[in-house]
């Protein structure tokens, strides 16, 4: 007899309702009590990744939940990744591989084709796991997107997974967009459905409970809990640059400045100085100004370089930068910002956009030139100048060279990486991660008079574990672990 994996999936009923944070929480709660939980999102739109250790590509959301359940990441546990690259086009990774780009209307009318990916990297965790959590994307609520879905309903229903919908509250109207919900569902996919989750609760929970009862009757679907708002979960990666958007402000006196760019990627990088006590980070939107006390400037990754080139310079940051670095200042550029700070990019086949060659910012003797192929690695290291260890991961395409990479800035035992300018004040590497270790941190940062006490990883680590006893306290787990269970009743599991 086929053995069925007992599998859950957590759908929302919007984008950045705290589905990514339910899962992970959940994997660590499932984990404590002896489980192997596997962590799954069949579908991501995200330009931050994360590289797993059979070195594909898979969002962030999905390595920070491997993390939570304590595995290592694997490209199966987000077979399906789009990275936006421009407004209406992504590229498309598939099983953590680059499968080229495509266009919003390509992608509708290749999800069919996807799905046979999908279901075998669900088939192959759940083969190796005593439970499955699988996040949705977006809403099941956006009925345009239903035929041929793989990130919800579409999902759930070709591997046989049963469903409990999470409401966010914070934003208002909950109960609507529950009801709502519900009503655009078909009756089979409102009978996969097995309950709610009212998520980011402020307050007295008490007040609400009229609304549980309002959102049973219209829904017929039962409470499994109410999250009340945690802050540690500030702690941990952000996925999606909304959340930039929240950045909370610090009355730190040392500046840290990182031009928003348009195609801003892989900005968890950033979240270790965000949180630390002695750093002011702001990252400067468009139409604003860099401002001229920022002890450092940050060029950060970007999905499509000489694009976000095109939008710094329309931004007038490219004056801000010069005057910044005439005054003394430093810059470090990170992946695509490396680039930026370079004397040319060159894309001769149109690789990262349209065909061409553009001038840089002329920051550092370097050249780049966009390639086929794409580096996607975990490494480890040093920092030339210091020797503290580094780790951290690549994701990118082009290869840069030029005078300034004979001052390196790291040593990824025996491959140098990155270069530093002449006078010391411009740097840049490939490397994401760098600043999650904490001895590199904290002797990068004391070169700005900033004193660092803070532990990242175990502070992220700590934010996990703080979550999960959160929701053993506020979610019906052992009600969600019956729901994944009945998974072994129904017939037509597809793992």
């Amino acid at each position: 007899m086929t053995r069925i994996t007992p599998a859950l999936m957590i759908q929302g009923t919007c984008s950045n309702a705290g589905k990514s944070t339910l899962v992970a929480g959940l994997a660590r709660a499932l984990v404590r009590r002896g489980l192997k939980v596997a962590p799954f999102k069949p579908q991501n739109m995200s330009n931050n990744a994360a590289v797993a250790v059979d070195g594909g590509e898979i969002g962030r959301a999905q390595a920070t939940q491997a993390r939570a359940a304590r595995l290592p990441p694997s490209v199966h546990m987000n077979p399906v990744l789009l990275k936006p690259q421009s407004d209406v086009g992504a590229q498309l990774i598939v099983q953590g591989q680059r499968h080229g780009m495509l266009g919003a209307d390509n992608f509708l009318g290749k999800k069919p084709a996807l799905l046979p990916f999908v279901l075998d990297s669900f088939a192959r965790l759940a083969g190796d796991a005593d439970i499955v959590l699988v996040e949705g994307a977006g809403s099941p609520a956006e009925i345009n997107l239903r035929q041929g879905d793989i990130a919800n309903m579409g999902f759930a229903e070709a591997a046989d997974v049963p469903v409990v919908i999470a409401g966010d509250i914070d934003r208002g109207g909950v109960i609507a967009s529950l009801a709502g919900t519900h009503l655009v569902l078909s009756e089979q996919e409102r009978a996969r459905v097995h309950g709610f989750l009212i998520n980011k609760f402020r307050g007295d929970a008490a007040l609400f409970k009229d609304g549980l009862s309002a959102i049973t009757e219209l829904t017929g679907w039962p409470s499994l809990g109410v999250v009340p708002w945690l802050p540690d979960v500030a702690a941990l990666p952000a996925e999606d640059a909304v959340d930039l958007e929240c950045a909370a402000p610090s009355a730190a006196t040392k500046l840290i400045a990182v031009p928003l760019l348009s195609r801003i990627a892989n900005f968890d990088d950033l979240d270790p100085l965000a949180q630390e006590p002695g750093v002011r980070l702001l990252f400067v939107r468009p139409g604003e100004v860099i401002p001229a006390e920022a002890d450092l400037v940050i060029l950060p990754g970007s999905k499509s370089t000489i694009a976000d080139l095109a939008f710094l310079r329309a931004q007038g940051w490219d004056v801000d930068i010069r005057a910044h670095h005439r005054r003394g200042g430093h810059l470090l550029g990170i992946c695509g910002g490396y680039q930026l700070l370079g004397r040319t990019i060159a894309d001769p086949d149109g690789i990262d956009g349209p065909a061409g060659t553009a001038p840089g910012l002329g920051l550092l003797a370097i050249d780049t030139v966009m390639t086929g192929d794409k580096s996607t690695v975990q490494v480890r290291g040093s920092h030339v100048g210091s020797g503290l260890p580094i780790e951290g991961y690549e994701i990118h395409i082009g290869r840069s060279d030029g005078p300034d990479c004979a001052r390196p800035l790291l040593d990824l035992h025996g491959r140098f990486d990155g270069a530093i300018s002449a006078d010391g004040r411009v740097q840049g590497c490939y490397v994401h991660g760098l600043f999650s270790s904490d001895g590199f941190r904290r002797a990068f940062l004391a070169q700005f008079g900033i004193a660092s006490s803070l532990a990242y990883e175990a502070r992220v680590d700590a934010a996990l574990d703080a979550l999960a006893d959160h929701l053993e306290q506020h979610v019906d787990i052992e009600r969600l672990l019956q729901i994944a269970r009945s998974r072994h009743s129904s017939g037509q599991a597809a793992a």
